[in-house]
């Protein structure tokens, strides 16, 4: 992949994440917070961008979306990888659900 279409797939990935997002916060505000892991301001931004504004912050060159993820656990977890106790791959995802929501409400 060259460089001109990465810079595409980011810009890709940035409008779908946004409009994504837009549509989450507008149905249940409280569902997106806790699925996005944003902010209330940050969601308060987003639900109201026009669709030019999400057009111009989209074209941009940064990706706007990050991995939650940073625990080598959850990663396991999610993955199936290195869990020992652990034989049901649904009851691994939970877990690792279990442990991002614990992070989000930290953040908060």
């Amino acid at each position: 992949m060259n460089t001109d279409q990465m810079l595409s797939e980011i810009r890709e990935a940035n409008l779908t994440y946004l409009m994504l997002a837009q549509s989450l916060i507008r149905q249940d505000r409280a569902e997106a917070l806790f699925r996005l892991g944003m902010s209330e301001e940050a969601a308060d931004l987003i639900a109201t961008l026009s669709p030019a504004q999400i057009m111009k912050i989209a074209s941009g060159n940064m990706l706007l979306c990050r991995f939650r993820v940073d625990d080598d656990i959850v990663w396991q977890l999610l993955t199936n990888h290195n869990v020992r106790k652990v034989e049901n791959g649904d009851t691994a995802k939970l877990h690792a659900s279990i442990l991002m929501a614990g992070k989000f409400s930290e953040a908060l």
